[in-house]
């Protein structure tokens, strides 16, 4: 899958933000220097600021400037960290438009050992769509084999896990809890990021999620009681803390 180039939009909240960190820097600058002139009018009586040595005087403008750029990468942070949340529930809302059967943010026994996790998962006609979701701005480069993919956004250029293999992993695992029914991968992309026409089909993004549900088609299915289906599916999955922190132990050491 390769993407288009597209210009990056900053969050609002980050560039109005990181703005007032400029401010309070030029503030700090202003009045580092009419302490200065002050000094010398009054006869070199103390101002504060102004009589500090250059070397001081260099040392506090180059804090300011680490300051700034430690308080953008925070700000980009919980921005990124924030939008990921409001993301999940944009999802969590379409899907549950779609049915009533739905599972959100829980964990299974892995296909191939401990547990894996697993955002989304909507009972529809004919079968069960296993989604993950991937907050991000900016471009994704990325093929269907790779095993990483790569997300630049702004100044920003950041690997991860290509989602698709991912999340055929957690597929895997709920298609055994229910190996009659056909279990599909769905990777859902929320966040200012667009694709060219080249993406795989079983990538999207939220925009595009109510009417990929709407028309998608399973494969032959002779389930007859769906309710059981998916009361085995609830059954099985693990949403405890205890559960949680052993998966929580599980990442520490992968």
């Amino acid at each position: 899958m390769t993407c288009c180039t597209i210009p990056y939009r900053r969050s609002a909240y980050s560039r109005i933000m990181f703005r007032r960190l400029q401010f309070s820097l030029a503030f700090f600058l202003v009045m580092s220097t009419s302490g200065s002139a002050v000094a010398a009018d009054t006869g070199g009586v103390q101002t504060g600021l102004g009589d500090i040595g250059p070397a001081m005087f260099i040392f506090a403008i180059a804090g300011a400037l680490l300051l700034t750029l430690v308080f953008r990468s925070t700000v980009s942070h919980l921005v990124r960290a924030l939008s990921g949340k409001i993301g999940a529930k944009r999802i969590h809302k379409v899907i549950a438009a779609r049915s009533k059967d739905i599972l959100d943010d829980f964990l299974l026994p892995g296909a191939y050992g401990g547990l894996t996790r697993i955002n989304h998962a909507i009972l529809t006609s004919g079968g069960i769509l296993c989604i993950q979701t991937k907050h991000y701005n900016g471009i994704i480069f990325g093929d269907a084999d790779e095993p990483q993919w790569t997300n630049v956004d702004g100044i920003y250029r950041r690997k991860f896990l290509n989602p698709l293999i991912q999340n055929e992993g957690r597929t895997r695992a709920l298609q055994k809890i229910v190996p009659e029914v056909p279990v599909a991968n769905l990777v859902v992309f929320t966040g200012d990021v667009q694709f060219t026409s080249t993406t795989e089909k079983n990538v999207i993004h939220i925009r595009d999620l109510d009417v990929y549900i709407a028309k998608f088609v399973f494969g032959p299915c002779k389930i007859e009681d769906w309710d059981a289906v998916w009361m085995t599916v609830k059954s099985a999955a693990l949403t405890d803390e205890d559960s949680r922190k052993d998966f929580r132990a599980q990442l520490s050491f992968s």
